[in-house]
């Protein structure tokens, strides 16, 4: 899979895009490559009903040598490495052809086995190396790009049982030791120990390339070295259950074959994430999204300034609500601000991501409080299904305007091109993506940036 370099911006769509933005790099076979962020994401004020964070017991006060190689000589025997064979490959030489390498670890003694999606991406053939040297060729049962989770199956080889890998009930604390195990450059069997670093993360999950890419809530920040080829492979508490799944990384370095590695900034999709996923994987062969159909951004002071608020109003700005979807049927409009859902104290958007995501289905009602003019008012929402990724190459449904376009290009480029004296905004298609092509002339430089006119996310961004 060859690199491929976009820039995010914070416009969301429904439950998805990113509020913030980061550099990453898949874990797995290529890589994703996002701007630093100058905004820091906020962890999440609530505490969900249905999957409580709690500290766990973390056993001793340190993770000492003896305590390490017992979890290492237990959990590796769960921890599996994966060879792809990419469709359209004609060989089977895993040093020649379209091959892809990855990490995965037991789910229960069935033979399911957990990796990223993106691991398994256009896969013809799935080889799994077990930690004693034997290897099975797997099927894919189903796998989920909205959450970049996969559920593979495979029959142990003869006179081996499978040994599903303990899953924690809770989150880890910030601060809390963390241990990543798989196969970082294909080196099977590999350990690197590090700490929770943050917790309540948002990432953009899906192809880029693709319409209908959403966020991924409650996401694990953590310092210990992820690679490529960690990617689908678990992060253990001290108790060696597992907390995430490794998927992703910030960097700025590469290696010489030009992968990103790491740089102490690596992500972990949630437990609590994969808990819902992937039992409705094996079952149904997928998993459903509630769909709010709306897009907004968080209210920063930028946001705030822009939209003529009053200073330190928090909540969600609604920049636009989707024509026939759920929100719109259920009265909300463009300019109100979510304060609450349900009983959750809405601050940013991530808030409503894990919710809907965490918490609620498709065909349940929420009630949305917003902040319309100086009134509150609370309207009830019944969640539609979050509509698929499009991979037709169709364009997706225009809902950005050419105004808000540009207000999202001048909120991502002022402070590098200075103050702006002409704006203009023109659609096209990228990708298959209906797009918005801003251009901003400043006073030193000319920027010019492609939005997605569905979601609002910024593609690219150049300044000349």
């Amino acid at each position: 899979m060859l690199p491929r370099t976009i820039r995010l911006r914070t416009f969301v769509v429904v439950v998805g895009i990113l509020a913030i933005t980061f550099v990453i790099g898949l874990a797995g076979i290529g890589r994703i490559e996002i701007e630093p962020a100058t905004v820091e994401a906020t962890t999440p004020e609530y505490r969900p009903q249905a999957y409580t964070y709690i500290t766990q017991d973390e056993g001793t006060a340190l993770p000492d040598q003896a305590l390490l190689s017992g979890l290492y000589d237990a959990a590796t025997q769960s921890v599996v490495s994966i060879q792809v064979r990419r469709s359209g490959s004609r060989t089977l030489a895993p040093e020649e052809g379209m091959w892809g390498q990855g990490s995965g670890w037991v789910w229960d003694e069935e033979g399911h086995i957990v990796t990223n999606s993106h691991v398994v991406e256009s896969a013809a053939d799935i080889f799994i190396s077990f930690y004693n040297g034997t290897w099975a060729e797997a099927e894919l049962v189903a796998q989920d790009s909205q959450s970049d989770l996969a559920v593979l199956k495979v029959e142990a080889p003869e006179g081996m049982s499978l040994r599903p890998l303990a899953r924690a009930q809770g989150l880890p604390k910030v601060g809390h030791y963390t241990i990543a195990l798989g196969s970082p450059f294909g080196l099977e069997n590999s350990m690197t120990l590090g700490i929770v670093s943050a917790l309540g993360r948002s990432l953009p999950v899906g192809d880029p390339g693709l319409a209908g890419r959403y966020s991924l809530p409650e996401v694990i920040q953590t310092d210990a070295a992820i690679n490529p080829g960690n990617s689908g492979g678990p992060l253990l508490n001290l108790k060696g259950e597992v907390v995430g799944i490794n998927f992703a990384i910030r960097t700025d370095e590469r290696s010489l074959s030009g992968r990103g590695v790491n740089s102490g900034v690596g992500f972990a999709i949630p437990i609590m994430v994969a808990e819902r996923v992937i039992p409705a994987l094996i079952e149904d062969g997928a998993f459903t999204y509630p769909f709010l159909g709306i897009s907004g951004r968080t209210i920063s002071a930028p946001v705030a300034r822009e939209a003529d608020l009053d200073p330190n109003v928090l909540g969600v700005l609604v920049g636009q609500v989707m024509r026939g979807g759920p929100s719109a049927e259920a009265g909300l409009r463009n300019g109100d601000i979510i304060v609450r859902i349900d009983e959750v104290e809405v601050r940013n958007f991530e808030d409503v991501i894990s919710y809907l995501v965490m918490q609620k289905s498709p065909g349940e009602a929420v009630e949305i409080e917003v902040l319309r003019g100086r009134r509150n008012r609370t309207f009830e929402v019944e969640l539609a299904t979050r509509p698929a990724v499009e991979a037709s190459g169709e364009a997706s449904p225009q809902v950005i305007s050419s105004g808000e376009a540009i207000g999202i290009a001048v909120d991502e480029v002022a402070d590098e091109i200075g103050r702006i004296s002409r704006s203009s905004a023109r659609s096209g298609v990228r990708g298959g993506l209906r797009v918005w092509i801003v251009t901003l002339e400043g006073e030193e430089n000319t920027a010019t940036v492609l939005i997605d006119a569905s979601s609002g996310e910024v593609l690219s961004l150049e300044v000349d």
